[in-house]
């Protein structure tokens, strides 16, 4: 952080801009393997939210890396650097009244914390969307899988690179085939809903 640089409070606030949408925003962050279906489910969680006239963004690993983070690697400090910068993002879209939703790998139990710890309270909704490492090999929407096993691709996480499951998500999904994407997004929805963020 700059030494040149002060935080500016502006007259319109977080909890003006939650009045103006009639909703609590908050963080869901989907984390978990990849091909563990959280794009899919978040994608799901957004049109519901959308359905119920809730003002939302998703942001998703793919997308932002090909702008945002497009300067990134896979590294270990790489994949750190990718969270912290998402961490930021979403703390700016929840300040502006938004129920964002994130979803990325992000393996380390210690980066997702800095991320909870970067929000206010009750702001960060871990959503761990647990399918085995043998479904998401099976389902390889990508190829990575085929493609890390093959040694193209190195440090993928879950085979030679580690992922650190949650232990307490407020949200756990196990996604292993026995429940469809839209009961398991229906799921997260119901739980925003007790929290009264809608």
């Amino acid at each position: 952080m700059s030494d040149n640089t002060v935080w500016h409070a502006h007259r319109v606030d977080r909890s003006q801009r939650e009045a103006l949408n009639a909703q609590r925003a908050c963080l869901l962050w989907f984390t978990g393997l990849s091909g563990s279906g959280k794009s899919t489910i978040a994608g799901l969680v957004e049109e519901r939210l959308h359905q119920l006239g809730k003002l939302t963004y998703l942001l998703d690993g793919d997308n932002v890396r090909q702008g945002l983070n497009g300067d990134l690697g896979f590294s270990d400090a790489d994949r750190v650097e990718n969270v912290r910068r998402i961490g930021e993002v979403s703390g700016l879209f929840v300040d502006a009244g938004v129920i964002t939703l994130s979803a990325f790998i992000s393996p380390f139990r210690s980066e997702r914390g800095a991320v909870r710890q970067r929000l206010a309270a009750g702001d960060f909704i871990e959503v761990f969307v647990d399918a085995p490492l043998a479904t998401c090999e099976a389902r390889d929407p990508k190829g990575l899988y085929r493609r890390a096993r093959d040694g193209e691709i190195a440090d993928f996480t879950g085979i030679d690179s580690p992922y650190e499951a949650p232990q307490a998500p407020e949200v756990h999904l196990h996604n292993d085939g026995s429940r469809s994407p839209a009961v398991m997004a229906q799921q997260v929805v119901d739980y925003l809903a007790r929290r009264r963020c809608v």
